[in-house]
């Protein structure tokens, strides 16, 4: 009986908003951004669009769930879903479907275009993404900041920017599982620091000691939340003029450091300290007893060989009751014998994928455009490409949602200049679904207005407290000297 009356009701208010149609277009509607026959999860924002038609001049969408219908007219092609209808949907199609069907009035009347799905996800993803905005320069930038944006509706709020302080470079920021309570990240030049808040308990840091050729870097927390891997690097870049990979980064050295929190201790081992190899990316597995990093064999001179910098995958042992290393290093992933060169090692919080970013040479594959997103099963090994997430520009950065269900990455796909953040569905057995472009109120508007690149989106569990004024007093204050141990 539900399914019926459920049926009359579509059909009441199909006849009720929908036009007399003169025709019918055998496709489905071309529509930014494509969200036709992606997994969404129950609880993301409205998933507005706009249909991109040359022809048109009105527009209808019939939007159809399991126990409920809604009619969106539009003069300008945007179909923008209320608040409550969107809700509404989600709530009551959990674990099912809605379909859209999209109605074009042209000079000769009414057409029809195919109708398309969007399956919905019954579980929630993390509310939170946290990434930095920055302009897709190369060497010099106005401002830069952290934002937050609550991915249930459209707010975005800043956690710092730049112009707050010194004007200084704001990078690399990481949280403790996702925990917005225990999260880090750096500022460069003036206040310059490793800044560290972990509870209620926050300390400005000075990394760089005698025994390390840099500041702390690239960062990774221990499940524990009492210590974070880092990279030391000794970093340059180079600029093309005719390469279409416009900017290359390359190390001239670079190890992987654990850093004692409590101890304001950096620890490292020989065999993640070489001068025979590049060491770099460090991460930890969600059960904290083991250490993965990338690894090339060290390449001299530099700059004239950074083409032949492979970085491997590999692994060695973590003992968190002492922050000691196994006395062997694993390789997962050979790049000198499989071809192609890693970075951006991440494992799912269940422990059973770990996906990482492939280009052709070197560990800085934002701005390569043959990187792509790979998938390791760890039960069994098998290496496999996320075909369904990759395209024939730069996908990088990538991070996963706390129930190992969403991965949200960093590509150029939509024009080569600007990352931007999509969010794909993971499901049980490691099959990537069809990901989407994070949502906007007036997704083709903000998207063209937008002048910055999305960089290092990261799933947080709730909403940071810290703020920038907090950040500035935090940088008036004395940096806490670290020392330097091997292990």
């Amino acid at each position: 009986m539900k399914r019926y009356l459920s049926y009359i009701l579509f059909i009441f208010i199909l006849a009720a908003c929908s036009p007399e149609i003169n025709g019918n277009i055998g496709r489905q509607p071309e529509i930014f951004p494509d969200y036709r026959e992606v997994t969404i999860p129950s609880n993301i924002a409205p998933m507005n669009f706009e249909v991109m038609s040359q022809e048109g001049t009105g527009w209808l969408a019939v939007v159809r769930g399991e126990s409920d219908s809604l009619c969106i007219r539009s003069g300008d092609g945007l179909i923008s879903f209320g608040k409550r209808q969107w809700k509404r949907l989600m709530r009551e199609n959990a674990g099912g479907k809605i379909s859209v069907k999209i109605y074009e009035e042209r000079e000769d009347g009414w057409c029809a275009y195919l109708p398309f799905d969007m399956y919905v996800v019954e579980g929630e993803v993390d509310p939170y993404l946290a990434y930095r905005l920055i302009p897709p320069g190369y060497s010099l930038w106005r401002e830069m900041s952290i934002r937050q944006r609550n991915i249930e509706s459209f707010e975005e709020r800043t956690v710092y920017a730049n112009t707050q302080g010194k004007g200084n470079c704001v990078n690399c920021h990481s949280f403790c599982d996702r925990d917005p309570d225990r999260m880090l990240f750096h500022l460069r030049s003036e206040m310059a620091g490793t800044y560290i808040f972990r509870d209620e308990h926050k300390e400005r840091l000075d990394t760089k000691t005698d025994s390390t050729m840099s500041a702390l870097v690239y960062p990774y927390w221990h499940p524990s939340g009492n210590y974070v891997a880092f990279s030391v690097n000794r970093t340059n870049q180079l600029l093309h003029t005719t390469d279409p990979d416009r900017i290359e980064v390359f190390d001239e050295a670079s190890d992987v450091t654990v850093y004692d929190i409590d101890n304001h201790q950096i620890v490292t081992s020989d065999l993640l300290s070489s001068e025979s190899s590049f060491e770099t990316f460090p991460t930890f597995s969600p059960d904290g007893t083991s250490l993965y990093f990338c690894s090339s064999k060290a390449v001299a001179p530099m700059p004239e060989r950074y083409r032949d910098a492979r970085y491997s995958l590999c692994r060695i042992d973590f003992d968190p009751e002492d922050c000691t290393f196994g006395s062997s290093v694993d390789t997962l992933y050979n790049a000198d014998v499989k071809g192609g060169s890693v970075s951006f090692p991440r494992i799912s919080p269940d422990g059973r994928y770990l996906v990482f970013t492939l280009g052709g040479y070197g560990n800085f594959s934002i701005w390569h455009k043959d990187a792509d997103l790979y998938m390791i099963d760890l039960q069994d090994g098998t290496v496999m490409p996320m075909q369904h997430l990759n395209s024939d520009d730069v996908e990088s950065y990538h991070s996963w949602s706390s129930d190992s269900r969403w991965l949200v990455f960093s590509s150029r796909r939509d024009d080569g200049l600007y990352t931007k953040p999509y969010i794909a569905f993971i499901d049980a057995d490691g099959n990537a679904h069809k990901p989407f472009l994070l949502p906007q109120k007036d997704p083709k508007k903000y998207y063209q207005m937008q002048m910055f690149s999305y960089n290092i989106p990261e799933f947080v569990s709730g909403r940071i407290d810290v703020d920038g004024r907090e950040i500035v007093k935090l940088a008036k204050t004395e940096e806490i000297k670290t020392r330097y141990k091997r292990k």
